[in-house]
């Protein structure tokens, strides 16, 4: 028999754009008429669906509909889904912060949240007293909180700080004691929203490292909203997948990422990051060549294509191509001088510039930025708002079986098309 200890059934959550509540005094006093009658709120017939991209036909919209699941104790569950798929929302509801609309939620034990920098933190205490607050906000007494206090401290690497108020720590800081308190005071549910990203490198290999021990051994449940897909296949069992507030999937974890990576939308036009002259030319979309998709497998030779219109001819120019991870660092930069060794000349017409490479990256979501320069000018300088998809095939990037056999080299080539 399963062990559920979090089961959410029907959620939904309702807002009206630019007011707090209704909006109108009419429009409380109409939900509390019919709530007194015992009939259903009138504004839940009405809304529009959360999607940002489009212009809505109501002030009334959907953050999350109809929102089911369970959770098994010891289960770590990981909810992904684009910007504005209601995943912060959800947490919110899960951690008490809002109400839902409708719907209810069932815990067996006691909740532990981490949704944003600083959250349950009062900046004019110091980091050590803040860990007694939070402890008693989770139901502990003091003699527990004390006993594993230097846990904590350990653990965060704020030991040096730990009698200096909150409001001094950078957020990095703020962030590492905040996931120790969440951590090392033994709640039932641990809620993990997208703050771990603002930790270093060390500091997240420790806290994915320490929600796998409290998970398996503790047997206790984590749920973790992240982007970083790699660090959600290593710590979740199950995912789910949200789109516009409605759950699209839900199943492993694999499974997960890959109707993730199907529901990503290919647009293929970008925004313009600084154009010195608008007049000379500009990049109108790129694509994968003999792909109908932006996914490719990071042991292929791919051919990236850019299309270029030029107004006008331009000499010593160069491409430049900039691959970058979703907290935008560079993972990868060429030049097409590094391929060349010289600059190329544009006329007046349309171009197709061609950048063909390995890239042996971890599964994710990567941004391509690309630009072109004419005698040290920038003429355009672009980022594609549809993501590269990088599916690795193999354990580890790291595995020098497969990335020694692997060419590296990069070519640059470019055509004109009329």
């Amino acid at each position: 028999m399963k062990d559920i200890i979090l089961k959410a059934e029907n959620i939904s959550k309702q807002y009206r754009l630019g007011q707090v509540g209704t909006g109108t005094l009419s429009h409380d006093l109409n939900r509390w008429w019919h709530e007194i009658r015992g009939k259903e709120n009138p504004y839940l017939k009405i809304g529009d669906t959360n999607d940002r991209s489009t212009k809505g036909e109501s002030d009334y919209v959907w953050a999350l509909q109809g929102i089911n699941f369970e959770v098994e104790r010891g289960e770590v569950l990981g909810i992904i889904g684009k910007n504005g798929a209601g995943k912060s929302t959800l947490l919110k509801i899960l951690s008490r912060v809002t109400a839902p609309t409708t719907g209810n939620i069932k815990f067996g034990g006691r909740v532990a949240s981490l949704l944003e920098v600083g959250t349950g933190f009062n900046g004019e205490m110091t980091g050590r007293e803040n860990i007694y607050l939070n402890g008693a906000i989770l139901g502990m007494t003091k003699k527990e909180i004390a006993s594993k206090l230097d846990e904590i401290i350990e653990f965060s690497g704020c030991e040096r700080y730990i009698d200096t108020p909150v409001k001094r720590y950078s957020s990095g800081m703020t962030v590492r004691l905040a996931f120790a308190v969440a951590a090392f005071l033994e709640p039932e549910i641990l809620i993990i929203d997208e703050v771990l990203a603002v930790g270093d490198a060390e500091f997240q290999k420790k806290a994915i490292g320490k929600m796998q021990d409290i998970s398996k051994k503790g047997g206790r449940t984590v749920l973790f909203v992240s982007h970083n897909m790699a660090a959600v296949k290593q710590l979740c069992s199950k995912a789910i997948v949200l789109e516009y507030g409605a759950v699209v999937f839900e199943g492993r974890t694999d499974d997960a990422i890959e109707n993730y990576f199907q529901e990503v939308q290919l647009v293929k036009h970008g925004k313009r990051i600084e154009i010195i002259n608008d007049s000379l030319g500009f990049f109108t979309k790129w694509y994968i060549k003999d792909n109908d998709s932006f996914i490719i497998s990071s042991d292929q030779k791919e051919n990236i294509c850019f299309e270029f219109d030029s107004n006008g001819s331009m000499k010593n120019c160069e491409l430049g191509l900039v691959i970058r991870n979703f907290e935008g660092k560079i993972l990868f930069g060429c030049n097409s001088r590094d391929f060349e060794g010289d600059y190329f000349d544009v006329k007046k017409g349309k171009y197709i510039f061609n950048i063909q490479l390995v890239l042996p990256i971890i599964d994710g979501k990567y941004e391509i930025d690309i630009a072109l320069v004419s005698n040290n000018n920038i003429i355009d300088q672009w980022v594609s708002e549809t993501n590269l998809i990088v599916k690795n095939k193999f354990e580890s990037v790291l595995d020098r079986k497969w990335r020694g056999e692997l060419n590296l080299k990069t070519f640059f080539s470019y055509d004109e098309l009329y």
